[in-house]
């Protein structure tokens, strides 16, 4: 099939287009990452003077951070649509997410969509795959103090061990209020067939578009963050308890990413750009923790209802384009989420500005020592 002169043009273009932006982004972590880690070396005596300012100070890098992968997409044209409770209500409050996974690029939505719920990304614990830790974003991963997990059947009972002290070591003393977890255990086209078979062994419901959870993470996180007055346990240690006058987790938020015509955006797409601008939508539902069941066969049961519910959601959507609307109403209402240009220009001019410092500062100490 011969290839027409437009047809060339248009593949030439998004080649350039997409080694522009890979270049961009090359540049983007080199200033910006290093920058990150060297202003929390600096501040040092701080943490040890005043731990609340400096995780602070610790957490606001951390959101620009995030913003400037959000802005990879963002200029891109890939944006999303939000649907659901509004969860800017409880940005305040301490919540777990739950959020189906089909995709690295599951991560990059979330970025973007939790940019305008206040405080909640400076704030926020993540638990990601232990790969992860392994990647250039790692190290600042690593500082904030998400938990990296290792999958498998024989790391399980010491991963939730770990995680356990994890939370009761970082959670409150560091002030984080959400914590986001792919209760999945991995991506949907790589634990489909197995959760599939488990369903029909189990006489479970046939899922295509989400996968049966697994209980471990979420249940060390019940177990360990909800306070005493809820569930009767320790919530991080009585120290760090009566220090923080935290309530506990208040709140599990349901979190479903639908993507156009059910193919996932990846990493790679959303780093390179050469994808058609797309719209991704995410819906929210809240539960107050009080009505998430404690004991593990329920817990399990209430979990699994999570996953059912979000397959019928992805099955309405990928059918009409729209998520159905909430029980007792007949329509259901969108909001397109928006980031400010100005904004993502401004912490990204803060990013070079502060590498060249960097860069400048370190000419300046090596010609005076050699």
């Amino acid at each position: 099939m011969a290839v027409t002169l437009e047809q060339a043009q248009r593949v030439g273009y998004t080649c350039l287009k997409a080694l522009l932006r890979f270049a961009f982004m090359v540049a983007n972590n080199l200033v910006a990452i290093p920058s990150y880690v060297l202003y929390l070396i600096v501040l040092q005596p701080l943490r040890i003077l005043d731990s609340k300012s400096f995780w602070y100070i610790e957490g606001v890098l951390f959101k620009w951070l995030l913003a400037m992968v959000a802005s990879w997409g963002w200029w891109a044209g890939y944006t999303v649509v939000e649907w659901g409770d509004d969860v800017k209500a409880v940005s305040e409050d301490e919540a777990m997410v739950l959020v189906n996974h089909q995709a690295t690029g599951d991560v990059c939505t979330l970025m973007m969509c939790l940019q305008d719920k206040g405080t909640v990304v400076r704030h926020m614990m993540w638990l990601m795959d232990h790969i992860f830790k392994y990647t250039n974003f790692g190290i600042v991963s690593l500082i904030h103090g998400d938990f990296f997990i290792r999958q498998g059947r024989t790391h399980r009972d010491q991963q939730l061990v770990l995680l356990k002290d994890h939370l009761e070591k970082y959670y409150r003393s560091r002030n984080r209020k959400w914590i986001v977890l792919f209760p999945e255990g991995g991506f949907l086209r790589k634990r489909r067939e197995t959760s599939q078979a488990f369903a029909k062994k189990n006489n479970l419901p046939f899922l295509k578009h989400v996968t049966l959870p697994r209980l471990g993470a979420t249940q060390v996180i019940l177990k360990t963050l909800v306070a005493p007055q809820e569930n009767g346990t320790p919530s991080g240690g009585d120290a760090v308890r009566k220090e923080s006058k935290s309530k506990g987790l208040q709140w599990v938020i349901d979190t479903t990413i639908a993507y156009h015509k059910a193919e996932p955006i990846d990493i790679q797409t959303w780093i390179l750009g050469y994808r058609q601008p797309t719209v991704t939508h995410v819906h929210y539902r809240i539960f107050p923790v009080k009505d998430v069941p404690a004991e593990p066969e329920a817990l399990t049961n209430w979990l699994y209802q999570r996953f059912i519910e979000k397959e019928d959601l992805l099955t309405h959507f990928y059918e009409t384009g729209a998520f159905p609307p909430p029980q007792g109403q007949t329509k259901a209402i969108s909001r397109e989420m928006t980031l400010s240009n100005l904004w993502l220009v401004a912490i990204q001019s803060f990013a070079f500005l502060s590498g060249g410092m960097w860069y400048c500062l370190f000419q300046y100490l090596y010609h005076c020592l050699f």
